[in-house]
């Protein structure tokens, strides 16, 4: 949650939900006023869109045409409270019409789709047409916490879903294409696993934080 990279552009999470969308507007417009060619991409899941900070970072972005990509992550259920529960209308991107902004609609388990979507979309943003909110829709495949069994999510619909998992899908589409042979996607795959385990391993190794650490990059 908390994980980021200034370096590189990438601001750490923020754990209040939706609490990066108005700071997300912020960025947008001191890029804006700086005249860079930048964007900034702000995601959120749907159960930030019930926040109050979801309307005003929108509102704001969208009267003042700020280079901001919004990306709701749409996986059905804002921790165990399914969607279509508490809205009336579940389809997030139509939220985009009331703010004068664009918005799409998107199978968030094709990467294709989405990459072109999201291409078309931090084009508009750097060209002086955005907000744009892109709507994905995914699926959670583990709980919202540890503790969380998933006994909300109904058998079929899980077993729907889990048939519809992005990296399977691309691995048959490059394979349809002859773009890549299994070999090679088994050997990307292992490297993707010992990247993992490396870098599990080396924080591993890392001290434990002292009491000192407690105020390290605490402005407030």
């Amino acid at each position: 949650m908390h994980v980021g990279n200034m370096d590189k552009g990438m601001v750490p999470g923020i754990a209040i939900v939706g609490g990066g969308i108005p700071l997300a507007a912020g960025m947008a417009l001191a890029l804006k006023m700086q005249k860079s060619p930048a964007i900034v991409a702000c995601f959120f899941g749907d159960g930030a869109v019930a926040e109050g900070a979801f309307h005003e970072g929108v509102n704001l972005a969208a009267i003042w045409d700020l280079p901001v990509l919004l990306v709701c992550e749409n996986n059905l259920y804002g921790a165990s409270t399914r969607v279509d529960g508490v809205m009336r209308n579940p389809r997030i991107v139509d939220r985009a019409v009331a703010y004068g902004i664009k918005g799409e609609r998107v199978d968030g388990n094709d990467v294709l789709a989405v990459y072109e979507a999201a291409r078309s979309a931090a084009d508009d943003c750097r060209h002086g047409r955005g907000p744009v909110l892109l709507e994905l829709l995914t699926y959670r495949r583990t709980g919202h916490s540890r503790r969380d069994a998933c006994h909300y999510q109904p058998k079929e619909e899980r077993e729907e879903w889990f048939g519809r998992d992005p990296i399977d899908r691309l691995e048959r589409l490059l394979c349809e294409r002859e773009l890549a042979g299994q070999a090679e996607l088994d050997a990307v795959r292992a490297q993707a696993q010992a990247g993992f385990r490396a870098a599990v391993d080396e924080a591993r190794r890392q001290p434990l934080p002292t009491l000192d650490d407690l105020t390290t990059d605490v402005f407030a």
